[in-house]
């Protein structure tokens, strides 16, 4: 997810202008087959409207991080593929486990079409991704990660049999919300990156000396504010974010009481330790006009955050 943050970040998404899953394994060697990726490139609304005296070394530049990327995306495939075939011919999973693996898979694939559908929409008359597909390509990147790393957990720390006091204060129900809410607040940032809402309204707290911009619902209807609206979308963004903000140091202030093994207790500190170092680094990221170093750095914090909440969640859900 993070290399894909990159190759957004850096204009390289839409250098590819072919999706071709076998095929495309291997680049551009010589001079003459970069010239046809070239010329390819140069048959669409990117370069003629945007690039239009990109060279061709200032192209290479570009396509090689949207290669890099799909080219990733290929060989998770490929090791995730090889050694499930070797262990089921040879026995070696568990029957409950093996539909399991066999959706990871699927959902790969799924995402593998879902990055080309999303890059298919800035091929077009306007040289953008949709930020409807934009956000449905990280949101579905998201949930892969999160069944893997549910499906390891359970695996790598089953439930031990020991008995520990259920918390009184819901513990596990408050730890679903938290993790719900980080992963609406990651979607959210799908969309400020694909509206570039970022790049507006660069001081904090306030917005253009507000607490909300006088244009957050111009449009008509109500709803396209939430979606297309750059002024509406960052406000959304920054009221998420500042939920979590009040909510995830409360959840840590009731998780202190509750009998829990150390390994849970100590998940607690690392997520508000998580979620002190991605706000800081969302704030500055805006303050400084978002550069791809540090925008970069606030979607892996993301991903940090979210692991983090949903270790809390699944070892909770197991006392």
């Amino acid at each position: 997810m993070v290399l894909g943050a990159v190759t957004r970040l850096t204009g390289s998404g839409l250098s590819m202008v072919q999706w071709q899953p076998i095929m495309g394994i291997l680049p551009p060697f010589s001079q003459m087959e970069w010239e046809k990726v070239f010329l390819l490139y140069q048959q669409f609304p990117e370069y003629k409207i945007k690039n239009l005296h990109m060279s061709l070394d200032e192209f290479k530049s570009i396509f090689w991080l949207e290669y890099a990327h799909r080219l990733l995306g290929r060989f998770i495939g490929i090791v995730f593929l090889i050694p499930f075939l070797y262990f089921l011919l040879k026995g070696r999973l568990g029957r409950p486990l093996i539909p399991k693996l066999l959706m990871m898979f699927i959902l790969g694939g799924l995402q593998g079409l879902m990055g080309w559908y999303m890059v298919k929409s800035g091929l077009v008359n306007d040289p953008r991704v949709s930020q409807y597909r934009l956000t449905a390509h990280l949101g579905l990147a998201v949930v892969i990660y999160a069944y893997i790393f549910w499906v390891a957990l359970d695996l790598l720390l089953p439930k031990t049999g020991r008995s520990f006091a259920r918390p009184k204060q819901k513990l596990p129900g408050y730890s679903l919300l938290i993790t719900g809410l980080v992963f609406l607040t990651i979607l959210s940032g799908g969309f400020v990156a694909g509206t570039k809402a970022g790049f507006t309204f660069n001081t904090f707290p306030l917005m253009a000396g507000r607490f909300y911009p006088e244009a957050m619902y111009i449009l008509d209807p109500v709803w396209k504010n939430w979606f297309e609206n750059i002024a509406t979308i960052q406000f959304n963004h920054r009221v998420l974010a500042t939920l979590l903000f009040l909510l995830v140091p409360l959840f840590w202030w009731k998780a202190r009481k509750a009998i829990l093994p150390p390994g849970i207790r100590a998940g607690f500190y690392l997520l508000l330790a998580a979620l002190a170092v991605q706000i800081a680094l969302g704030i500055f990221t805006l303050l400084l006009g978002v550069p791809v170093s540090l925008a970069a750095a606030h979607q892996a914090g993301a991903l940090l955050l979210f692991t983090v909440a949903l270790y809390i969640s699944n070892r909770l859900t197991k006392l």
